[in-house]
């Protein structure tokens, strides 16, 4: 099946470069818009959604304060990974989280919804 590089952009009304990062970057961030509990132990982290589903993922690339970059431990593609990166518009001082995803070119729609729904929880729980 052929997969699909997805590259996402949100413009968030954030002025505060580490409380964009603690939420990207942290567990506890993590918990409070991508998953409902979140475990690290330096390079793996683990996700866990509602009782029953959990994902592991690794941490292979990071630069405080611009991305990370994680890849799922079950994905088949080791070159796959999902990336959180945020930038700051120099005009505005607002900043923009940019977000790749890899899946199958049938689920690019539902995955942009999926990555939509969660970007709003993330302003909604942080104040962007």
């Amino acid at each position: 099946m052929e997969r699909k590089k997805i590259h996402l952009e949100y413009l968030l009304n954030a002025t505060s470069k580490s409380i964009l990062w603690t939420a990207i970057s942290t567990p506890t961030g993590l918990e409070g818009w991508f998953a409902d509990r979140v475990q690290s132990d330096d390079k793996t982290v683990s996700f866990f959604w509602g009782k029953t589903e959990r994902r592991d993922a690794e941490i292979i690339a990071v630069r405080v304060y611009s991305f990370i970059r994680f890849r799922w431990l079950d994905d088949e593609n080791p070159r796959e990974y999902f990336e959180l990166k945020m930038t700051n518009n120099e005009l505005t001082n607002d900043f923009v989280l940019e977000i790749t995803d890899f899946t199958n070119a049938d689920e690019a729609n539902d995955l942009r919804e999926l990555w939509e729904s969660q970007v709003d929880t993330l302003r909604r729980t942080c104040g962007f």
